[in-house]
């Protein structure tokens, strides 16, 4: 399993507002969000997540706000805003124009 710190930078923004575009999660559901939908290629750790999303509530793509979860604890939620919808199609853009000049490069 790889830590997304292993990958290419600004990715984790990506994968996090991948997730968010589903609905609204706390922390530990948007780690487990995407270690779900990588099929378990990604761990996140906390070290990661809240910088990365702390990044993305300054760029305005995600807003945050405390509600009791399911098991009626107290957490900060996490919800994409209009910008961070855009933002998705954007740096999705960007990740594969990325990934297909080291394609290019490696001769893929």
């Amino acid at each position: 399993m790889k830590s997304v710190a292993d990958v290419m930078p600004g990715t984790l923004d990506l994968l996090i507002l991948k997730a968010l575009a589903l609905r609204p999660m706390h922390g530990w559901g948007i780690t487990s969000r995407i270690q779900e939908m990588s099929q378990d290629s990604f761990q996140i750790g906390q070290g990661s997540l809240y910088p990365a999303l702390h990044r993305c509530e300054r760029r305005g793509w995600v807003t945050s706000y405390w509600r009791a979860t399911e098991n009626n604890r107290l957490a900060r939620y996490y919800d994409l805003t209009a910008v961070g919808r855009r933002a998705i199609a954007h740096e999705t853009a960007r990740w594969r124009r990325f990934a297909g000049a080291v394609d290019l490069v490696l001769g893929g």
